[in-house]
């Protein structure tokens, strides 16, 4: 075992022996819906008018949801941030896992992971969905604190062959623990609700930690063909209509999986989270849009606000608000040591880039705990530094082109808010926090080095 993996391991395990198995009995189970390339407003309750969202919305109702909550602007550095509570870079994926079967690039596996953390808390743990961070037996879910494993390990597949469709050659991706297993035909989302559901009856008798990564809204556009019918009705054009239909899908299928929450009697002992791993896609394969930041710029791959602002959102019944909104900043990296706070599992967070996002949730007027701002790099040589209103771009990329950025842009400076869509460039106005905002950049660099 890993060195790092040894000391967070015996730390909480020591934790958990030393409370008494009834009191473990109360903790709650964990549920973390990451839903993968959905853009900043796509939901009804984040304002969108054209969408079909009700049981989303409805979660978002129960519980807070996030208005300035962040992520990296892709899809592993996302994951692996998720369930490490550190920078992509700090973890050790600062770029999206290969997808070659001999790639090395992927979370490292003596990273101490969220589902580690669980089950050394006495979970059971299971992922269901899309991995995307690793192939080498060391990143596989299994290895990464997970006993329970269903889905695929590439960034996407055809939700009905289950095949990875590339450069060629084309290949099944479908595993069951790391076993592959077939069901040509099956609609991949049915099969994760159906695992998902047998997995929490199997196990409800026990706290569990579910980490239902399902692979919706991303590309191949794939929806019920009820909600294309619906929205072409509607008059929703292209290719709106294509990912409008996928997200009303994703929508059904997360309903389904409230619904058998619900059903056996777990949903109010059981905290659920629902978050997009980065914004919407512009890709080829997305047929070059369909989803919306609304008034933000950017989409997936770039880190303008449309690439790494996300829907996000906490429910847990008669233990945390109610419908309540919560403006302050707060990123991925804070959900780990949040739900060890409120699961009461001990977690040295101190070397983690996240916060609990804890007092935050139990109070509006609570401060944002990134107080010392926040910094993200992604590519060659992008990068942002955020604090309080400001945000510093460095060598920005526009992937939704909502403007044209020149040569003069490549330090752009935007005052949040009064320009939440990022689109003057006020670095000649406010030189002196241009340079604060550098040298916050530098410092966080030396620390996140990246790979």
């Amino acid at each position: 075992m890993y060195l790092r993996k040894l000391i967070q391991n015996s730390f909480v395990t020591s934790v958990f022996i030393g409370v008494s198995l009834g009191y473990a009995q109360q903790r709650p189970n964990v549920i973390v819906i990451y839903s993968d390339d959905q853009g900043a407003v796509d939901l009804n309750c984040y304002g969108s008018k054209d969408l079909v969202t009700h049981n989303i919305d409805k979660l978002a109702n129960s519980g807070v949801r996030f208005t300035q909550f962040y992520a990296a602007p892709v899809c592993s550095p996302s994951r692996a941030s998720l369930l490490t509570g550190l920078t992509p870079q700090r973890a050790g994926t600062p770029g999206n896992a290969g997808a070659s079967l001999d790639s090395k690039a992927g979370l490292p596996g003596d990273q101490y992971t969220m589902a580690e953390m669980f089950r050394d808390a006495g979970y059971k743990t299971a992922h269901i969905g899309k991995w995307h961070l690793g192939f080498q037996p060391e990143m596989s879910p299994n290895a990464q604190g997970f006993d329970y494993s269903f889905g695929h390990l590439v960034g996407c597949i055809d939700n009905y062959s289950h095949f990875f469709y590339w450069d060629g050659p084309n290949r099944h991706d479908l595993y069951r623990n790391g076993k592959e297993v077939f069901y040509p035909g099956q609609y991949f989302p049915d099969l994760m609700v159906k695992e998902a559901g047998q997995y929490m009856e199997q196990n409800k008798r026990y706290q569990f930690f579910l980490y239902f990564a399902i692979n919706m809204p991303h590309y191949p556009y794939q929806g019920d063909p009820k909600w294309l019918e619906y929205y072409r009705k509607k008059g929703v054009s292209y290719p709106r209509d294509l990912y409008a239909a996928f997200i009303s899908t994703l929508d059904d299928k997360i309903g389904l999986l409230l619904k058998k929450v619900k059903d056996l009697g777990l949903n109010k002992n059981t905290i659920i989270i629902f978050q997009s791993d980065n914004g919407y896609s512009t890709e080829e394969r997305a047929h070059f849009g369909g989803g919306s930041a609304g008034i933000y710029r950017g989409a997936k791959a770039c880190l303008f606000e449309g690439g790494i602002r996300v829907p996000s959102m906490i429910s847990w019944p008669g233990k945390i608000p109610e419908g309540q909104v919560r403006g302050q900043f707060a990123v991925n990296t804070d959900w780990m040591p949040t739900l060890a706070e409120l699961c009461d599992i001990k977690l040295d967070s101190k070397t983690l880039d996240g916060k609990s996002l804890v007092p935050v949730i139990n109070n509006a007027e609570a401060v944002t705990l990134h107080t010392n701002g926040y910094c993200w790099a992604f590519g060659k040589n992008m990068w942002a530094a955020r604090k309080g209103k400001w945000k510093l771009l460095g060598n920005p990329v526009d992937t939704s082109k909502k403007g044209v950025l020149t040569e003069s842009d490549s330090l752009f400076l935007v005052d949040l808010e009064t320009d939440p869509g990022e689109t003057k460039n006020l670095s000649s106005v406010y030189p002196e926090v241009v340079e604060e905002l550098k040298k916050q950049y530098q410092k966080w660099e030396m620390v996140n080095k990246r790979k």
